[in-house]
């Protein structure tokens, strides 16, 4: 398995692999997925895939599928090239939203994934809020965030502006490049070593494509220019891939997102706010809303100016916006077990009999 070593195989994964998978399976990576179709690397090459009936079955029942990223046991017909993903194996971090839309379930963008690169575009797409979330999505997952913040040929004053995306991101290593030209570039191979997987994200039109193509050097994912008015750009990625850069290092593009909902999130803002969680953690109430009650530490900084009122308002928000969801997930479970419930008592009843 020593070419898929150069493709993130490790340990981790090598302990899942069971005598029933030497015997009947070949490990293999997904390097993309586009509805519902995949392409995995094996240590014989690339070939295309499905998912089984049985992953296809558990799926419809509120499992989860592939994503590009994940190591999965495959089923392979050589000559035809192509093969059947049976099952998947325990991810060790993954890139995770809640699906947009009125359904409540979760949306996988990448899995087993070292570093996520945020990447923020120094024009009228520039939102330290928007950091934020970012920042609390990928510390749930388990990566460890970097932000890149795009487009210094077109930014004036980059140093002020980068100034204020540090106070967003405090605990946070953050660069200022511009992919375009490749400026400020060559710190990025720290994170991109040979068996290192880094995954892009970042709001459409932020350069992700762009980045990834200065990075392998060659235009391997189309660009589009952004809009005048308001600098946003149509999706110039429409699937998740991942792909190897000529240094060693791998990285997964993924198509910009309008909604980042959370999934789950509360490890992720705890970590992406710990300023502000140390200060609550001094108020007198443990159950502080941080408004009226005496003794509050969070108010009091805020009121000396230690504290940003526009990075607390952010806290607050996806705080509220956790709670919400926490909510809806628990409705969901409510609704699955009493149709668990309503089959089990229909299943017992069966066919009346005939007299």
């Amino acid at each position: 398995m020593e070419h898929l070593r150069a493709w993130g195989w490790s340990s981790f994964f090598e302990s899942q692999w069971t005598e029933e998978d030497r015997a009947a399976h070949v490990p293999a990576r997904v390097i993309e997925e586009q509805r519902g179709l995949y392409r995995l690397i094996t240590d014989a090459g690339e070939i295309d895939a499905e998912i089984s009936g049985r992953m296809r079955h558990l799926a419809a029942s509120g499992g989860t599928l592939p994503a590009a990223g994940d190591w999965v046991a495959a089923r392979v017909r050589p000559q035809e090239a192509r093969g059947t993903i049976v099952r998947m194996l325990a991810r060790r971090t993954k890139l995770s939203r809640q699906a947009a839309g009125a359904e409540t379930v979760e949306q996988v963008l990448a899995a087993n994934v070292d570093t996520v690169f945020v990447v923020c575009g120094l024009d009228g797409d520039f939102n330290p809020r928007r950091i934020e979330r970012y920042l609390a999505v990928v510390w749930e997952g388990g990566a460890r965030p970097v932000v890149l913040l795009n487009k210094s040929d077109l930014c004036e004053d980059s140093e002020a502006l980068a100034a204020e995306a540090r106070q967003a991101a405090p605990a946070v290593e953050l660069h200022v490049i511009s992919a375009l030209h490749g400026g400020g570039l060559e710190p990025l191979g720290l994170y991109l070593a040979p068996g290192e997987t880094v995954a892009l994200v970042g709001s459409s039109g932020a350069g992700k494509s762009t980045l990834l193509n200065r990075l392998i050097g060659a235009d391997v994912q189309r660009t589009i220019e952004t809009r005048r008015g308001d600098d946003r750009g149509r999706h110039a990625t429409t699937a998740r891939r991942l792909f190897v850069l000529p240094e060693g290092g791998l990285l997964i593009d993924t198509p910009g997102l309008r909604e980042l909902a959370f999934w789950e999130g509360a490890e992720g803002v705890e970590r992406a706010f710990e300023d502000v969680e140390r200060l609550a953690a001094h108020c007198r109430f443990r159950n502080c809303r941080h408004t009226v009650e005496p003794f509050c530490a969070v108010r009091r900084a805020l009121e000396d100016g230690a504290l940003d009122p526009a990075r607390f308002a952010s806290w607050d928000k996806l705080r509220k916006e956790l709670a919400y969801g926490a909510r809806r997930h628990d409705l969901r479970a409510q609704l699955e077990e009493k149709r668990r419930w309503k089959q089990i008592h229909k299943a017992f009843r069966g066919p009346r009999a005939p007299w």
